[in-house]
C-alpha cells in the first residue's frame, strides 16, 4: 500500500481548491481594475478614500451573501471563513472611515429635492442601523467563537440582515454622495 495517498478534506486541500480562496481571488480580481483606475485618475486621495471605503463595504456583503449561503448549505468551515472575511473587511473598513471622517469631517449631499430627500433617508437607517449592528455583531462572533451554537443562531437572526444591509447602504451613500448627487447638480 502506497504511503503516497492524497489528502482529503478542507484542511488539506491546496489553496484553491478551498472555495473561500476562490471568493477571496474574485473579489480582489474585481477590485484591481478599479484600484488601478483611481490610482490614474488624477483624483486626490481625499477623493479616492472614500470609493476604497465603499469597496470594503462591498466586499463585507459579499462575504455575508456567501457565509449566509454557506450555512445553509451546512457547509461550516466555508461559514466560518466567510463571516470572518466579512468582519475583517467591516472592521478595515470602520477604521478608515473613522480616519477619513477625523481628517476631512462630515459631507454635504449636494443634490436637492427628491433625490436629497432619499439620500437622507438612506444615510439615516445607515448610520442609526451601523450603530446597533456593531453589539450584535461582537456579540455573535464571541458566541461563535465559544462554540454556543444556540444562543449564536438567535442572535443573528437580527445581525445578519441588519449588517447586510449596513453594508449594501455603504456602497450606495457613496454611490449617491460621491456620484449621482453631484452629477444632479
Amino acid at each position: 500500500m502506497s504511503t503516497d495517498a492524497v489528502p482529503s478534506g478542507p484542511a488539506k486541500r491546496a489553496l484553491f481548491g478551498q472555495p473561500f480562496a476562490w471568493l477571496v481571488l474574485a473579489i480582489v480580481l474585481a477590485m484591481v481594475p478599479f484600484a488601478g483606475w483611481l490610482a490614474q485618475s488624477g483624483w486626490p486621495w481625499t477623493r479616492i478614500h472614500p470609493a476604497v471605503n465603499a469597496m470594503l463595504n462591498g466586499s463585507a456583503a459579499v462575504f455575508l451573501v456567501a457565509g449566509g449561503l454557506a450555512i445553509r448549505k451546512r457547509k461550516l468551515e466555508l461559514h466560518r471563513q466567510c463571516m470572518l472575511g466579512a468582519f475583517t473587511a467591516s472592521t478595515v473598513f470602520l477604521l478608515s472611515y473613522l480616519a477619513r471622517f477625523a481628517t476631512t469631517g462630515a459631507h454635504r449631499y449636494p443634490g436637492t429635492g427628491g433625490d436629497k430627500t432619499f439620500y437622507l433617508v438612506l444615510l439615516g437607517t445607515h448610520t442609526v442601523l451601523a450603530a446597533v449592528a456593531l453589539p450584535l455583531i461582537l456579540r455573535a462572533l464571541w458566541l461563535a467563537l465559544q462554540d454556543r451554537r444556540a444562543q449564536h443562531r438567535r442572535i443573528v437572526r437580527y445581525a445578519y440582515p441588519i449588517w447586510l444591509y449596513v453594508s449594501v447602504t455603504g456602497v450606495a451613500v457613496y454611490v449617491m454622495l460621491y456620484h449621482v448627487g453631484p452629477s444632479l447638480s
